[in-house]
Order: structure tokens, then sequence, then C-alpha cells
């Protein structure tokens, strides 16, 4: 091989290198803030999400206000779905959200759940009932499924009764983990938790009980002109991800 041919060679062979890395860094991270009732959903998203895209989805989960909290004091989140509309307003409002990229994704159900079989029955007879064991709930100022909660005790005319009995979790997450080992015996939790679950009995809370849980989702500042926190969005819209929210227990507009 002459000399100009071997040049060339090398040429080529850089110049490959080089595409190469640039559809590499065409790949990108986005990161995602979610209520915690939709972790496990968001889950399965991101995983479709993964199959079609180069991009990564970066999650953090918690309580709709402490995520909120934490995106007003400066948390890199480029898109957040909450388990309520106000949260997502807010932010659109005070200018953390971009203008017209907010709608609701899905509509949650609330539920009271035992582990026990026998514990709850269809319509929610053991909340009128003495006030025995522990009924766990989310912040309710902190988590709507919490407030949900306890605007669901004060319809009933319960709420005073169970007060006392009410163990306080920091979201709906941590509720469910106190059901689930015991520490409570009762707990709201949401519906599409107690979907996945085979065990216990619930109750599906009826919604003129409580303030609709209209879950929205918002494009943040910082995903604004981010490749993978648009591509995100989009696919957030799809047939696909429509289905499976469904199927995970949530209605969906």
């Amino acid at each position: 091989m002459n000399k100009r041919v071997m040049k060339s060679s090398l040429l080529l062979c850089g110049a490959l290198v080089c595409a190469a890395a640039g559809r590499v860094s065409q790949a990108d991270d986005v990161h995602v803030a979610v209520a915690a009732n939709f972790l496990s959903t968001l889950q399965q998203v991101a995983d479709g999400f993964s199959k079609q895209s180069p991009h990564r989805v970066i999650i953090s989960s918690g309580s709709t206000g402490k995520l909120y909290a934490q995106i007003v004091h400066g948390a890199p989140y480029e898109i957040f779905l909450a388990a309520d509309a106000e949260r997502p307003q807010r932010l659109e409002r005070e200018g953390y959200g971009v203008k017209n990229s907010r709608y609701t994704y899905a509509r949650g159900r609330l539920a009271l759940w035992s582990r026990d079989a026998r514990r709850v029955d269809a319509k929610g007879g053991v909340l009128q009932a003495d006030a025995i064991g522990h009924l766990a709930m989310a912040n309710p100022r902190t988590a709507p499924y919490g407030l949900a909660a306890q605007q669901t005790l004060q319809y009933l005319g319960r709420w005073s009764t169970w007060q006392p009995h009410i163990v306080q979790g920091e979201d709906i997450g941590q509720v469910l983990q106190f059901v689930h080992s015991g520490a409570a015996e009762l707990g709201f939790v949401a519906y599409a938790q107690v979907k996945q679950r085979a065990v216990g009995s619930y109750w599906l809370v009826p919604q003129a009980y409580h303030a609709p849980l209209e879950q929205q989702v918002v494009l943040l500042q910082r995903g604004a002109e981010a490749t993978a926190a648009l591509a995100f969005m989009r696919y957030l819209r799809s047939a696909e991800v429509r289905r499976l929210i469904e199927d995970a227990g949530y209605d969906v507009p």
C-alpha cells in the first residue's frame, strides 16, 4: 500500500469515528419527576420509550408537593408528572413551566386497601364501624391522594373518629409500604397500586366523595429545548402509552 492510499484510508477511518461519535452524542438523558402513585406506570412507559429511542429516562419520585418545592428551588428536572392539576398550573404561571405544554395525562382513583382479604367490603363499611387498628394515608398538604383521603373521611363524617388512628406517610408509595408491612391494617392508596396486587381486599372510593384526581404533566423550562425531553413529551401522547395508562387502572381523557 503506497503512502497516498494509506493516508486516504486513515482519513476515511477518522471520518467514520467522528460520525459514530456524533450518533452517540445524540443520545441524551431526560430527567422526569413523577408523583409516587404513577411511578410503576412511568417505569413501563420509560421502558417502551427506550426501545424506540436512543434516550434514557432518569426518574425521581415523591409526593407532588415535595417535587414542586424541589423544582422551585432548582432541581434539574425537565418534565413533571404530578398527581394533581394545581402544581403544574402554578409552575406554568410562575414561569417554571413551558406555556401550553400542560395537559391531563390521567385521572386517578382512590381506593381503601387491606392485606386482609376479609377486612374491607365493597362499600367501605369498615370505615363506618368502630375505629380499630391503624389507617394509613399520605400527607394531605403535599400529596393529592392524601387530600382525597381526608376529604373522603370528612364526606362520610368519620374524620374525627379515625384521625387518632391515622399513620401518615410522606407519599402514596410509603402508605402502600405501611399496609404491605402490617404497620397499618388499612390504607388509602391509588387504585392503580391495588390493581397490581392479587392479595387483600379493597373499596373503590366513589369519585363524588373527594375532589377530582386530575393528574397533569408539564414540560419544565430546563427541557424546553432538550431533544430527549421533547421526544418523551411526544411519546407520552402516543396511543401506545394511553393504552398502558388505562391498563394500569387510570382513566385517560
